[in-house]
C-alpha cells in the first residue's frame, strides 16, 4: 500500500508524523493541504479541515500525529519501536509526547509570530505555498497567508502568549534548551540510541517552529547545537549519530534514567504541571455541569471547535489564561494508561521515579469521564 501524508512543512503536528514515517522506513508522499483533493475529498471524510491526515491507497484515513504513530505500531514490529517495553522508559516517553505537543506551544507560537523582522518574509512564502490552492496567483497566496497569520496571532493568547508573559516564555525556553542540550551530550535520543514517542512529541515544536523558522533557528543553532543536531537526526532514516561513535539503536539498559533526564522531568513538573492541574479541574467542573452529556459526542455545537473553555493558572509568577482542550486530556490519559497497565512492581518503579521528579500528579490528576477518538474527533466516553 502507498500513503499520502497531507499537511504542511511548517505544521507542528504534521512534523511529528513525518518524522516517524521517515524513521520507520515507511514509504510515503508529502502532499500539501492546499491541493484540491485534500480540500474536497479528504476533509469530507475527516469531517473538518485539520492536519495531518494519512491517506492510504486502499482508502485508509487516519487523522492526528499520535494516532498515525499508533496505527503503524499496532500493525506489528517496527524498525524503532515507539513505545518502550520497560516501565520507566514507557512513562517517560509518554510524558514527553504530552509535554512536547502541548506544553511547548507557548515558545513555539511566540518565536514564530513575534519576530516579524526575521520571520515574516519566510512565513509569507512558506504558508502561502502549502495552504493556497495549487498554482494560485500571488494575490490569492497573499490572501491565504493573511488569513492564516491573523488566525494564528489571535490564537497565541489562547496558549498564554501575551506581552506580560513573553519574558517568562523566553526564560523557560532557554532553560529547556540548556537541559535538553546537556542530556544529549551522552545519547543521540531522549532514551538512548533510538527514538521513541517522546522524541516525536518533542520534535513537533522543536522542528516545525523552533528549528525551521529563521529567528528561533539561529537561536537554537547558537545556544543548543546538540538540540539542533537532534532535529536534523529526527529527519533522517538512519541514526545520523556519528558524533556518538555510531551507537547501537537500542534504549538505555536496565530501564535507566540518568540524572540529566531527571532534570528534564523536573523542568516539566515546574513548567507544565500548573496548567495540567488547571485544565483537569476545569474539565471536571465542565462535566459536572453537564450530567446528561451524550456519550460519543464532543459536547460542543460544532466538531471544528476544539476548546472547551478558558482556564487560569499561575505560571512563573504570572496569571496565565489559556484554553482547556479535549486533546490535551487525550494525551494525558496516555501517560496514565502506562501506569494503569503496569503490574505492581512496575507501578512502584514508576511511582518512585515520578515522586523523585515531582511529577506524581500526572498519575493522580484524573477526570470523571475519558476522552476517546472516534471518526477523527475527540469525544466523551461513558462515565468512569
Amino acid at each position: 500500500m502507498t500513503y499520502n501524508l497531507w499537511g504542511t512543512p511548517n505544521s507542528l503536528y504534521t512534523g511529528k508524523a513525518r518524522s516517524y514515517l521517515i524513521k520507520q522506513g515507511i514509504a510515503f508522499t508529502n502532499r500539501a493541504a492546499g491541493e484540491a483533493h485534500f480540500l474536497k475529498d479528504v476533509t469530507s471524510k475527516v469531517g473538518r479541515w485539520i492536519i495531518p491526515v494519512l491517506e492510504g491507497s486502499d482508502g485508509l484515513i487516519v487523522q492526528d500525529g499520535a494516532d498515525i504513530i499508533r496505527h503503524f505500531e499496532a500493525q506489528g514490529p517496527t524498525r524503532y519501536p515507539a513505545f518502550p517495553a520497560t516501565p520507566r522508559h514507557a512513562i517517560i516517553s509518554q510524558i514527553f509526547e504530552l509535554f512536547g505537543g502541548e506544553g511547548m506551544l507557548r515558545p513555539a507560537m511566540h518565536y514564530r509570530w513575534n519576530f516579524d523582522d526575521a520571520n515574516l518574509a519566510f512565513l509569507e512564502m512558506d504558508f502561502a505555498r502549502s495552504l493556497a490552492p495549487t498554482h494560485a496567483p500571488p494575490e490569492v497566496q497573499a490572501g491565504v497567508f493573511a488569513m492564516a497569520s491573523k488566525r494564528m496571532r489571535m490564537a497565541m493568547a489562547g496558549f498564554g502568549v501575551t506581552p506580560e508573559t513573553i519574558p517568562a516564555i523566553e526564560a523557560s525556553y532557554a532553560e529547556f534548551l540548556a537541559l535538553f542540550d546537556t542530556h544529549l551530550a551522552s545519547s543521540p535520543y531522549l532514551l538512548g540510541g533510538a527514538p521513541t514517542i517522546g522524541d516525536y512529541g518533542l520534535f513537533a515544536p522543536l522542528y516545525a517552529h523552533l528549528a525551521r523558522d529563521p529567528y528561533p533557528q539561529r537561536l537554537m543553532q547558537s545556544s543548543a547545537h546538540r538540540v539542533w543536531r537532534w532535529t536534523e537526526r529526527m529527519r533522517c532514516a538512519d541514526s545520523d549519530a556519528g558524533e556518538y561513535g555510531a551507537p547501537d539503536p537500542v534504549l538505555l539498559a536496565n530501564d535507566a534514567v540518568p540524572e540529566t533526564l531527571k532534570a528534564l522531568l523536573r523542568f516539566v513538573a515546574d513548567d507544565y504541571l500548573p496548567e495540567v492541574r488547571a485544565f483537569v479541574a476545569f474539565i471536571n467542573d465542565w462535566l459536572a455541569a453537564r450530567p446528561n452529556l451524550e456519550t460519543g459526542t464532543s459536547g460542543l455545537d460544532r466538531p471544528q471547535i476544539r476548546q472547551l473553555g478558558e482556564i487560569e493558572f499561575v505560571w512563573r509568577g504570572h496569571h496565565v489564561k489559556a484554553w482547556a482542550m479535549h486533546y490535551r486530556l487525550y494525551l494525558l490519559q496516555m501517560v496514565q494508561a502506562v501506569y494503569d497497565a503496569a503490574d505492581d512492581a512496575a507501578q512502584t518503579s514508576i511511582a518512585d521515579l515520578l515522586a523523585e521528579t515531582e511529577l506524581s500528579e500526572l498519575i493522580t490528576l484524573r477526570t470523571t469521564r475519558r476522552i476517546e477518538r472516534r471518526d477523527h474527533l475527540e469525544v466523551w466516553s461513558a462515565r468512569v
